[in-house]
C-alpha cells in the first residue's frame, strides 16, 4: 500500500488499512553514520533510508550492511594467501609438461 505518514505517495510494506504497522507507526530518520550513503532519500519531513525503516538499528552491531559509503575491512589484515609449496611445484610441473 501507499504510505500515508512520512513518505507520502511511496509504496510501503508496513502500510495497512489501519495505518502504518511499523514500530511507532512511522519510519525513523537516518542517523549520523548514514551521512554519505546513496540510499538516503529526502522527503518534506526529513532524510530517510530508502532500504530500511529504522537505520539506527543497523548501526548498533557495527557497520550497516546496506551502507554504500563504507568499505568492508579484510579479515586477513591484507596478508597474502598462504601457498603450499608442494602443490605449487606440482602445478608448475604440470603446466611445463603440456
Amino acid at each position: 500500500m501507499v504510505c500515508q505518514t512520512i513518505k507520502a505517495g511511496v509504496e510501503c510494506i508496513f502500510m495497512g488499512k489501519n495505518g502504518c504497522a511499523y514500530n511507532g507507526g512511522q519510519c525513523h530518520p537516518i542517523v549520523e553514520e548514514c551521512q554519505g550513503c546513496d540510499r538516503i532519500v529526502e522527503y518534506p519531513t526529513g532524510l530517510y533510508c530508502n532500504s530500511y525503516s529504522e537505520p539506527r538499528l543497523k548501526w548498533i552491531s557495527g557497520t550497516c550492511n546496506l551502507a554504500t559509503h563504507t568499505k568492508k575491512v579484510q579479515s586477513n589484515n591484507g596478508a597474502a594467501k598462504k601457498l603450499n609449496p608442494l602443490k605449487a611445484s606440482k602445478r608448475n610441473s604440470a603446466r611445463s609438461s603440456q
